[in-house]
Protein backbone atom coordinates (compact mmCIF):
# COMPACT_ATOMS: atom_id res chain seq x y z
CA UNK A 1 0.00 0.00 0.00
CA UNK A 2 1.42 3.35 -1.06
CA UNK A 3 1.97 5.90 1.70
CA UNK A 4 2.17 9.68 1.45
CA UNK A 5 3.38 12.36 3.83
CA UNK A 6 0.44 14.06 5.51
CA UNK A 7 1.14 17.74 5.03
CA UNK A 8 3.97 18.77 7.33
CA UNK A 9 3.01 16.48 10.19
CA UNK A 10 6.04 14.24 9.76
CA UNK A 11 3.59 11.33 9.56
CA UNK A 12 3.07 9.13 6.51
CA UNK A 13 -0.36 7.61 5.99
CA UNK A 14 -1.74 4.98 3.65
CA UNK A 15 -3.70 6.27 0.68
CA UNK A 16 -6.66 4.25 1.90
CA UNK A 17 -7.65 5.00 5.49
CA UNK A 18 -9.99 2.69 7.39
CA UNK A 19 -12.87 4.78 8.70
CA UNK A 20 -14.18 3.33 11.96
CA UNK A 21 -17.18 5.63 12.34
CA UNK A 22 -19.70 2.78 12.26
CA UNK A 23 -18.03 0.67 14.94
CA UNK A 24 -20.65 0.34 17.67
CA UNK A 25 -22.93 2.98 16.19
CA UNK A 26 -23.58 5.17 13.17
CA UNK A 27 -21.17 8.06 13.50
CA UNK A 28 -21.67 10.34 16.48
CA UNK A 29 -25.46 10.05 16.64
CA UNK A 30 -26.60 8.95 20.13
CA UNK A 31 -29.76 7.48 18.59
CA UNK A 32 -27.63 4.74 17.02
CA UNK A 33 -25.14 4.04 19.83
CA UNK A 34 -24.83 0.29 20.32
CA UNK A 35 -25.84 -0.42 16.73
CA UNK A 36 -23.75 -0.35 13.55
CA UNK A 37 -20.79 -2.70 13.17
CA UNK A 38 -20.48 -5.21 16.01
CA UNK A 39 -17.21 -5.79 17.83
CA UNK A 40 -16.63 -9.15 16.15
CA UNK A 41 -17.30 -7.70 12.70
CA UNK A 42 -15.08 -4.71 13.50
CA UNK A 43 -12.25 -7.07 14.43
CA UNK A 44 -12.66 -8.95 11.15
CA UNK A 45 -12.71 -5.70 9.23
CA UNK A 46 -9.57 -4.36 10.94
CA UNK A 47 -7.80 -7.66 10.30
CA UNK A 48 -8.76 -7.57 6.63
CA UNK A 49 -7.68 -3.94 6.26
CA UNK A 50 -4.35 -4.56 7.97
CA UNK A 51 -3.70 -7.66 5.90
CA UNK A 52 -4.24 -5.59 2.74
CA UNK A 53 -1.72 -2.98 3.89
CA UNK A 54 -4.00 -0.33 5.41
CA UNK A 55 -2.10 0.95 8.44
CA UNK A 56 -4.04 4.16 9.09
CA UNK A 57 -7.30 4.00 11.06
CA UNK A 58 -9.65 6.96 11.58
CA UNK A 59 -12.01 7.26 14.55
CA UNK A 60 -13.44 9.81 17.02
CA UNK A 61 -14.27 9.87 20.69
CA UNK A 62 -18.01 10.13 20.04
CA UNK A 63 -18.26 7.42 17.37
CA UNK A 64 -20.59 4.88 18.92
CA UNK A 65 -20.39 6.81 22.19
CA UNK A 66 -16.77 5.67 22.65
CA UNK A 67 -17.28 2.16 21.32
CA UNK A 68 -15.26 2.76 18.16
CA UNK A 69 -12.14 3.74 20.08
CA UNK A 70 -12.70 0.88 22.55
CA UNK A 71 -12.99 -1.67 19.72
CA UNK A 72 -9.71 -0.43 18.22
CA UNK A 73 -8.03 -0.56 21.62
CA UNK A 74 -9.22 -4.10 22.26
CA UNK A 75 -8.11 -5.17 18.78
CA UNK A 76 -4.68 -3.64 19.35
CA UNK A 77 -4.23 -5.59 22.56
CA UNK A 78 -4.44 -8.82 20.55
CA UNK A 79 -1.65 -7.71 18.20
CA UNK A 80 2.12 -7.75 18.25
CA UNK A 81 4.31 -4.84 19.26
CA UNK A 82 5.11 -4.33 15.56
CA UNK A 83 1.44 -3.77 14.71
CA UNK A 84 0.99 -1.41 17.65
CA UNK A 85 4.04 0.58 16.60
CA UNK A 86 3.09 0.78 12.91
CA UNK A 87 -0.59 1.62 13.26
CA UNK A 88 -1.34 5.31 12.72
CA UNK A 89 -4.49 6.34 14.60
CA UNK A 90 -6.37 9.55 13.90
CA UNK A 91 -9.05 10.47 16.43
CA UNK A 92 -11.11 13.58 17.03
CA UNK A 93 -13.18 15.51 19.54
CA UNK A 94 -16.08 17.96 19.47
CA UNK A 95 -19.36 16.02 19.55
CA UNK A 96 -21.14 14.97 22.76
CA UNK A 97 -20.55 11.46 24.04
CA UNK A 98 -24.27 10.95 24.66
CA UNK A 99 -27.55 12.82 24.94
CA UNK A 100 -27.38 15.85 27.27
CA UNK A 101 -23.58 15.73 27.53
CA UNK A 102 -21.27 18.63 26.69
CA UNK A 103 -19.56 19.28 23.40
CA UNK A 104 -17.12 21.73 21.87
CA UNK A 105 -13.44 22.63 21.80
CA UNK A 106 -12.89 24.34 25.14
CA UNK A 107 -9.49 23.83 26.73
CA UNK A 108 -10.61 21.82 29.73
CA UNK A 109 -12.87 19.64 27.62
CA UNK A 110 -10.11 18.85 25.12
CA UNK A 111 -7.80 17.80 27.98
CA UNK A 112 -10.49 15.53 29.39
CA UNK A 113 -11.54 14.04 26.08
CA UNK A 114 -7.98 13.45 24.93
CA UNK A 115 -7.20 11.50 28.08
CA UNK A 116 -10.36 9.43 27.75
CA UNK A 117 -9.54 8.66 24.09
CA UNK A 118 -6.04 7.50 25.02
CA UNK A 119 -7.51 5.27 27.71
CA UNK A 120 -10.04 3.66 25.36
CA UNK A 121 -7.43 3.18 22.65
CA UNK A 122 -4.92 1.79 25.13
CA UNK A 123 -2.12 4.07 23.94
CA UNK A 124 -0.05 6.86 25.45
CA UNK A 125 -0.10 9.03 22.32
CA UNK A 126 -2.05 9.50 19.11
CA UNK A 127 -0.13 10.56 16.04
CA UNK A 128 -3.08 12.53 14.65
CA UNK A 129 -5.75 14.46 16.57
CA UNK A 130 -8.48 16.57 15.01
CA UNK A 131 -11.03 19.18 15.89
CA UNK A 132 -14.14 17.29 14.74
CA UNK A 133 -16.06 20.47 13.92
CA UNK A 134 -15.73 24.23 14.18
CA UNK A 135 -16.74 25.57 17.59
CA UNK A 136 -18.44 28.96 17.18
CA UNK A 137 -18.44 29.58 20.93
CA UNK A 138 -14.83 28.87 21.90
CA UNK A 139 -12.12 31.25 20.61
CA UNK A 140 -9.81 29.45 18.24
CA UNK A 141 -6.81 30.58 20.32
CA UNK A 142 -8.11 28.59 23.29
CA UNK A 143 -8.55 25.46 21.20
CA UNK A 144 -5.08 25.73 19.66
CA UNK A 145 -3.55 26.34 23.09
CA UNK A 146 -5.20 23.15 24.33
CA UNK A 147 -3.74 21.24 21.40
CA UNK A 148 -0.35 22.77 22.21
CA UNK A 149 -0.70 21.39 25.75
CA UNK A 150 -1.31 17.92 24.34
CA UNK A 151 1.69 18.14 22.02
CA UNK A 152 3.98 19.33 24.84
CA UNK A 153 2.75 16.50 27.05
CA UNK A 154 3.64 13.99 24.34
CA UNK A 155 0.02 12.89 23.93
CA UNK A 156 -0.51 14.29 20.39
CA UNK A 157 1.74 14.23 17.36
CA UNK A 158 -0.03 16.77 15.11
CA UNK A 159 -3.46 18.38 14.83
CA UNK A 160 -5.95 18.74 12.00
CA UNK A 161 -9.33 20.29 11.29
CA UNK A 162 -12.50 18.44 10.28
CA UNK A 163 -15.72 20.00 8.98
CA UNK A 164 -14.11 23.46 8.74
CA UNK A 165 -15.06 25.98 6.09
CA UNK A 166 -12.27 27.82 4.30
CA UNK A 167 -12.69 31.06 6.25
CA UNK A 168 -12.59 29.20 9.58
CA UNK A 169 -9.46 27.35 8.54
CA UNK A 170 -7.80 30.53 7.27
CA UNK A 171 -8.48 32.28 10.58
CA UNK A 172 -6.97 29.37 12.53
CA UNK A 173 -3.85 29.33 10.35
CA UNK A 174 -3.35 33.06 10.84
CA UNK A 175 -3.75 32.73 14.62
CA UNK A 176 -1.20 29.92 14.69
CA UNK A 177 1.29 32.04 12.79
CA UNK A 178 0.77 35.17 14.89
CA UNK A 179 0.63 33.44 18.28
CA UNK A 180 3.26 30.78 17.69
CA UNK A 181 0.75 27.99 18.25
CA UNK A 182 0.50 24.59 16.53
CA UNK A 183 -1.35 24.88 13.25
CA UNK A 184 -3.82 22.57 11.60
CA UNK A 185 -1.65 20.50 9.27
CA UNK A 186 -4.41 18.77 7.35
CA UNK A 187 -8.13 18.93 6.67
CA UNK A 188 -10.79 16.23 6.79
CA UNK A 189 -14.04 17.35 5.20
CA UNK A 190 -16.78 15.57 3.32
CA UNK A 191 -15.72 15.42 -0.31
CA UNK A 192 -16.76 13.40 -3.35
CA UNK A 193 -17.98 13.74 -6.92
CA UNK A 194 -21.28 14.81 -5.35
CA UNK A 195 -19.68 17.19 -2.84
CA UNK A 196 -17.04 19.31 -4.58
CA UNK A 197 -17.28 22.65 -2.77
CA UNK A 198 -13.80 22.36 -1.27
CA UNK A 199 -12.25 22.44 -4.75
CA UNK A 200 -12.83 26.18 -4.99
CA UNK A 201 -12.65 27.14 -1.32
CA UNK A 202 -10.41 24.87 0.78
CA UNK A 203 -8.04 23.54 -1.89
CA UNK A 204 -6.36 26.96 -2.48
CA UNK A 205 -5.46 26.98 1.24
CA UNK A 206 -4.09 23.44 1.02
CA UNK A 207 -1.77 24.54 -1.75
CA UNK A 208 -0.77 27.83 -0.12
CA UNK A 209 0.09 26.31 3.27
CA UNK A 210 1.20 22.82 2.23
CA UNK A 211 -1.63 21.10 4.10
CA UNK A 212 -2.74 17.50 3.70
CA UNK A 213 -6.30 16.46 2.88
CA UNK A 214 -8.03 13.22 3.93
CA UNK A 215 -11.71 13.49 3.01
CA UNK A 216 -14.45 11.37 4.47
CA UNK A 217 -17.53 10.09 2.64
CA UNK A 218 -15.80 9.85 -0.77
CA UNK A 219 -18.70 7.66 -1.90
CA UNK A 220 -21.32 10.14 -0.65
CA UNK A 221 -22.95 7.77 1.80
CA UNK A 222 -23.27 5.04 -0.85
CA UNK A 223 -24.76 7.23 -3.55
CA UNK A 224 -21.73 6.70 -5.80
CA UNK A 225 -21.92 2.91 -5.56
CA UNK A 226 -25.09 2.43 -7.61
CA UNK A 227 -27.04 1.50 -4.49
CA UNK A 228 -29.73 4.11 -5.08
CA UNK A 229 -31.81 4.06 -8.25
CA UNK A 230 -34.17 6.52 -9.87
CA UNK A 231 -37.81 6.00 -8.84
CA UNK A 232 -36.87 3.09 -6.54
CA UNK A 233 -37.03 2.98 -2.73
CA UNK A 234 -33.66 2.84 -0.94
CA UNK A 235 -32.48 -0.63 0.11
CA UNK A 236 -33.44 -1.73 3.59
CA UNK A 237 -30.78 -0.91 6.15
CA UNK A 238 -29.06 1.66 3.91
CA UNK A 239 -28.09 5.11 5.13
CA UNK A 240 -31.10 6.58 3.35
CA UNK A 241 -33.31 4.49 5.65
CA UNK A 242 -31.26 4.99 8.83
CA UNK A 243 -30.03 8.59 8.63
CA UNK A 244 -31.13 10.19 5.35
CA UNK A 245 -30.81 13.86 6.31
CA UNK A 246 -27.20 14.46 5.08
CA UNK A 247 -27.97 12.92 1.70
CA UNK A 248 -31.59 13.89 1.02
CA UNK A 249 -30.53 16.63 -1.42
CA UNK A 250 -29.03 14.07 -3.79
CA UNK A 251 -32.40 12.66 -4.78
CA UNK A 252 -32.89 14.59 -8.01
CA UNK A 253 -32.98 13.92 -11.73
CA UNK A 254 -29.73 15.87 -12.17
CA UNK A 255 -27.90 13.56 -9.76
CA UNK A 256 -29.41 10.40 -11.21
CA UNK A 257 -28.37 11.55 -14.70
CA UNK A 258 -24.78 12.00 -13.46
CA UNK A 259 -24.82 8.64 -11.69
CA UNK A 260 -25.94 6.92 -14.87
CA UNK A 261 -23.02 8.51 -16.73
CA UNK A 262 -20.65 7.33 -14.00
CA UNK A 263 -22.08 3.82 -14.26
CA UNK A 264 -21.62 3.80 -18.03
CA UNK A 265 -18.02 5.06 -17.77
CA UNK A 266 -17.20 2.48 -15.10
CA UNK A 267 -18.69 -0.34 -17.19
CA UNK A 268 -16.59 0.71 -20.17
CA UNK A 269 -13.50 0.45 -17.98
CA UNK A 270 -14.60 -2.90 -16.55
CA UNK A 271 -14.81 -1.63 -12.99
CA UNK A 272 -17.35 -0.68 -10.35
CA UNK A 273 -18.91 2.74 -9.95
CA UNK A 274 -17.43 2.96 -6.46
CA UNK A 275 -13.96 2.12 -7.74
CA UNK A 276 -14.12 4.84 -10.39
CA UNK A 277 -15.47 7.42 -7.91
CA UNK A 278 -12.59 6.67 -5.55
CA UNK A 279 -10.08 6.74 -8.40
CA UNK A 280 -11.33 10.23 -9.28
CA UNK A 281 -10.71 11.43 -5.73
CA UNK A 282 -7.29 9.78 -5.50
CA UNK A 283 -6.26 11.39 -8.79
CA UNK A 284 -6.43 14.87 -7.27
CA UNK A 285 -2.90 15.97 -6.32
CA UNK A 286 -4.08 17.81 -3.20
CA UNK A 287 -5.55 14.65 -1.73
CA UNK A 288 -3.31 12.63 0.60
CA UNK A 289 -5.65 9.68 1.24
CA UNK A 290 -9.35 8.85 1.47
CA UNK A 291 -11.29 7.66 4.51
CA UNK A 292 -13.60 4.78 3.64
CA UNK A 293 -16.03 3.23 6.11
CA UNK A 294 -16.90 -0.27 4.87
CA UNK A 295 -19.39 -2.37 6.76
CA UNK A 296 -17.77 -5.66 5.75
CA UNK A 297 -14.37 -6.79 4.54
CA UNK A 298 -15.58 -7.30 0.98
CA UNK A 299 -16.53 -3.62 0.82
CA UNK A 300 -12.81 -2.81 0.74
CA UNK A 301 -12.62 -4.10 -2.83
CA UNK A 302 -13.49 -0.82 -4.65
CA UNK A 303 -10.70 1.00 -2.84
CA UNK A 304 -8.09 -1.43 -4.13
CA UNK A 305 -9.73 -1.32 -7.54
CA UNK A 306 -9.24 2.46 -7.51
CA UNK A 307 -5.56 2.13 -6.69
CA UNK A 308 -5.04 0.15 -9.90
CA UNK A 309 -6.24 3.00 -12.11
CA UNK A 310 -4.25 6.06 -13.10
CA UNK A 311 -6.84 8.54 -14.36
CA UNK A 312 -5.52 11.12 -16.79
CA UNK A 313 -6.18 14.80 -16.01
CA UNK A 314 -8.62 14.85 -18.93
CA UNK A 315 -10.57 11.86 -17.59
CA UNK A 316 -10.60 13.41 -14.13
CA UNK A 317 -11.84 16.76 -15.44
CA UNK A 318 -14.54 15.09 -17.51
CA UNK A 319 -15.87 13.30 -14.44
CA UNK A 320 -15.72 16.51 -12.44
CA UNK A 321 -17.86 18.28 -15.02
CA UNK A 322 -20.45 15.49 -15.12
CA UNK A 323 -21.25 16.18 -11.46
CA UNK A 324 -21.08 19.99 -11.51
Amino acid sequence: MEERALGRTGVSITRIILGCGNFGGVGSSPAFFGRGTTKDDAFRLMDAAWDRGITTFDTADAYGGGRSESFIGEWLRTKSAEVRDRLVIATKTFNPMDDNEDHGLGRARIHRQLDSSLQRLGVDRVALYLAHDFDPVTPQEETLEAFADGIRAGKIGAVGASNFRAEQLAEALEISMLEGLPRYEWVQNGFSLLEQRDLETVFPLLREYGLGYTPFSPLAGGWLTGKYRRNEPPPAGSRMTLRPEPYAGYSSDRVFDALEELESDAATRGMSMAGLALAWALSLPELTGVVIGPGRAEHLAPAFEALEIDLSPTDRDNLTEVFT
